[in-house]
């Protein structure tokens, strides 16, 4: 019965990513970028399902799993961050879309003033791929994990399944079979979520219950980890600020920019933001709170791996027609933004990286269903835990393209070597703060990697001049209609 009502539910988003067929017309900027044509609340839906992912089901739950109550911060400052990166650089990312119309975040990047520059755009590129790839392979592990954990599957198996769907509504429509999915999958995350949060505190005797259960748990309920404890304000501060450079760096995804580089007009910018943030403090409460019930249902998880807390929370709880809506939850979770992901890496190889474009529609599939072979292939070899794969991922991208996105959309304009330069050394303070120092377990290293580069760039850039080409110029399609 279980995996009955999970293929169920698995088919109907197959049906939904292959109905955009109808709508597809094969070229380019439609592949990518759905014409420009998507509604605000699809816009919103999507975003926030791509950028919650198997992260949020499968890494958050099983960190909540190890932290308790304090896990919240990351909640806090996550979505504080990527509140304030919203506010000026979306909108000003749409324009650019619209003046430059380019089909990819890093071409868009790369001819924002009209510079067209090369060679940063090849670098770009190359760093999209590598990390794109290792994120997919990420989401897609995470659907594995999640079959594992209700059915005893291999997660070889799961990891396969996840593939397939999402390589056969991709290559279909695009990114309008993609984010179509996207809304629908994110209805179902929602309703696995709170299916999970209502029948875990009613097995524990409701809120009361609850709450004592999780008392009995040392330290479990303490609003701060040990370790920020012993650092003081300022190391709890820069634990939230550290956080909140994780949020800020959704400016950094390419996969979750694509979404807003999509909305049907810039002037829609502030409904597809209400859409999102309503959908996403909605969630990010329930998967904090499921991850909580989970250390009192399953106390000897630490033991296993807690990032399958989720799937084997659901085995406990509910009947097998319900199981199987969480496990499909969780695959909903992961292909949201499996397929995101490789459709942004399919760009970047396809737009930027390709000697002459690639513009016919086979070889747009083809680049495709390549990209997510490969994420598969990954995925079947890699180890690490979804958790730290994502944030690894999540982190070097930011640091790579956010800081020249910010400077952008606040006026300023730097040269290609300066470009190159505030890339190149973004990703290296990152992946230094991480391997070399070990500092990532206090301050995320988006922090530094994205302040630094930051206030370089200010340094050595101009402030955009009135007779200069800038994206803020160009008539929007909004005052025209």
């Amino acid at each position: 019965m279980i995996l009955i009502s999970f293929l169920t539910v698995l088919g109907a988003f197959l049906a939904i990513g292959l109905a955009s067929i109808r709508q597809a017309t094969g070229e380019r900027e439609d592949y990518y970028l759905a014409g420009r044509s998507v509604r605000p609340w699809l816009v919103g839906l999507s975003a926030v399902a791509t950028n919650n992912s198997g992260y949020m089901f499968i890494g958050v739950i099983g960190y909540t799993y190890e932290v308790g109550l304090a896990a919240i911060w990351l909640m806090i400052g996550w979505i504080l961050g990527d509140f304030l990166g919203s506010t000026f650089v979306h909108r000003r990312l749409r324009q650019a879309t619209a003046a430059t119309k380019e089909a990819s975040y890093v071409s868009v990047l790369a001819r924002w003033y009209g510079d067209g520059f090369a060679t940063w755009q090849r670098i770009g590129a190359v760093i999209v791929v590598l990390f794109l790839i290792a994120y997919a392979a990420a989401q897609i592990a995470a659907g594995g994990k999640a079959l594992q954990g209700v059915l005893g599957f291999d997660p070889r198996l799961g990891a396969i399944a996840v593939a397939l769907v999402v390589v056969a509504y991709s290559i279909a429509g695009g990114i309008r079979a993609s984010i179509w999915t996207d809304a629908a999958q994110s209805f179902v995350m929602l309703a696995a979520m709170t299916l999970m949060l209502v029948v875990g505190v009613q097995g524990l005797g409701g809120w009361q219950g609850t709450i004592e259960q999780w008392q009995a748990v040392p330290r479990f309920l303490d609003l701060f980890p040990d370790d920020l404890i012993l650092a003081g304000a300022a190391g709890m501060g820069l634990f939230v600020l550290g956080w909140m450079f994780a949020g800020f760096s959704v400016v950094g995804q390419p996969h979750v920019m694509v979404r807003f580089m999509a909305l049907e007009r810039e002037d829609q910018m502030v409904k597809a933001r209400v859409w999102y943030y309503s959908y996403f403090i909605m969630f990010y409460l329930l998967a904090t709170g499921v991850g909580m019930l989970s250390r009192i249902y399953l106390p000897d998880l630490a033991s296993i791996d807690p990032e399958l807390a989720l799937p084997r929370m659901a085995v406990e709880l509910l009947p097998p027609v319900l199981v199987g809506l969480v496990l499909a939850g969780i695959f909903a979770a992961t292909m949201s933004t499996a397929d995101s992901l490789v459709l942004s890496c399919s760009a970047a190889i396809t737009h930027d990286l390709a000697p002459n474009r690639l513009e016919s529609p086979v070889l747009l599939k083809t680049a495709t269903a390549v990209v997510t072979l490969a994420a598969l292939g990954l995925a079947l070899l890699e180890s690490q835990s979804v958790f730290n794969l994502v944030i690894l991922s999540w982190s070097t991208l930011a640091c790579a393209f956010a800081p020249l996105l910010v400077l952008y959309a606040l006026g300023r304009r730097v040269t290609e070597t300066t470009a190159v330069a505030l890339m190149v050394a973004g990703v290296a303070i990152a992946l230094t703060w991480r391997f070399g120092f070990g500092f990532h377990t206090s301050i995320y290293e988006g922090l530094p990697g994205i302040l630094i580069p930051l206030i370089a760039g200010w340094i050595f850039s101009q402030p955009f001049a009135a007779n200069d080409e800038s994206p803020k110029d160009h008539p929007a399609e909004s005052r025209a209609l």
